[in-house]
């Protein structure tokens, strides 16, 4: 079990969710964040400041294929390499590490802005 950031975050970018986030899994890209797999504790946290209920647990997806497709794509950043970037982000242990990453994954990308 894992907790996804969905559709509803793009263009959002609110942060909350990372301002409780005890262990800084939470990574921001450029029009979404996106919750780090293998850094994720599964403590739920994130979940109750959503102010767009954004935040999904993975397996309680079910047939809903828009949903079925971050759980994808949240992998995709961390694990593939994103435009502009030489190499995944991967698992630095924790965002603030990082920092923003300043690129998103194509699903994201490709969506249409909201205004």
């Amino acid at each position: 079990m894992t907790f996804v950031i969905g559709e509803a975050c793009i263009d959002v970018l609110d942060k909350s969710c990372m301002d409780v986030c005890p262990v800084d899994c939470i990574y921001t890209g450029l029009r979404k964040n996106y919750i780090n797999p293998a850094e994720c504790i599964n403590c739920s946290a994130c979940t109750d400041v959503c102010p767009v209920d954004a935040i999904y647990v993975d397996t309680t997806v079910g047939d809903d294929e828009g949903k079925a497709a971050y759980i994808g794509d949240s992998r995709q950043f961390f694990e593939g390499i994103l435009d502009g970037m030489t190499g995944p982000v991967g698992n630095p242990g924790g965002a603030g590490l990082r920092g923003d990453i300043g690129a998103d994954t194509a699903l994201v990308t490709a969506h249409p802005p909201r205004n």
